[in-house]
């Protein structure tokens, strides 16, 4: 896996769920030596911050089903884990 993973993965939520903000961040050097961790320190575990009007009526766990599934490409490539913080705007 390459370190822009968490890029394109920002840039996939841009086009998927068309936020008004969207943040990516790779925390996987937190995870070294934990479940999924791969030993390069980064493309296993990622945070997401997104905030988007599709959100809006939908309840927390149908806002995080959304964004997982938005990345279910990247999950089968390796990702091992999301914490995810999807808003309305």
């Amino acid at each position: 896996m390459s370190k822009d993973l968490a890029q394109r993965m920002q840039a996939h939520l841009q086009q998927s769920i068309e936020p008004e903000r969207v943040e990516v961040i790779d925390e996987s050097y937190q995870h070294a030596g934990h479940a999924g961790a791969n030993g390069t320190g980064f493309g296993t575990h990622f945070r997401v911050r997104i905030a988007s009007h599709k959100f809006t009526g939908m309840s927390r766990v149908a806002r995080h089903r959304l964004v997982y599934d938005s990345l279910q490409e990247y999950i089968a490539q390796g990702v091992h884990a999301l914490a995810i913080e999807a808003t309305e705007p």
